[in-house]
């Protein structure tokens, strides 16, 4: 392999929530997330969804034992980076998300963080063109 290339890999975040259903929904409405597959529980109840955010996937599963922190969230950060920052941050928002940091530039991005109703947090942005 030549230094310039790159192997297909990919890293998909698996979010713990304690309502796999309410994040399948807030996602969808949020960042018009479509979901790929669920697998549910005996009464019909979601327990885990691979979801796709453009070319992005990620996975929610309910875990009844996880405290949402939106204060301060968790260890891990999602940066979704898309065309128009701007309008996610503002979808997001009107879903129920809470501003952590509001858009702005800086860094060489145009970038903005949000804390979804999970405790998840997530920098929405774009790196700014010269």
């Amino acid at each position: 392999m030549r230094a310039h290339e790159r192997e297909t890999t990919s890293i998909a975040p698996w979010l713990s929530v304690p309502d796999a259903g309410a994040a399948l929904a807030f996602y969808r409405a949020a960042f018009g997330a479509v979901e790929i597959e669920h697998n549910t529980d005996d009464a019909g109840t979601l327990q885990v969804a691979q979801l796709w955010i453009g070319a992005a996937d990620f996975w929610v599963q309910t875990d009844p034992d996880v405290t949402p922190d939106p204060a301060h969230g968790g260890s891990v950060r999602m940066i979704l980076s898309v065309d128009d920052p701007d309008a996610v941050f503002t979808r997001a928002v009107g879903a129920g998300a809470t501003v952590v940091n509001a858009m702005y530039e800086g860094h060489g991005w145009r970038i903005g963080r949000i804390a979804d109703p999970f405790g998840h947090h997530w920098e929405i942005g774009r790196p700014l063109r010269s």
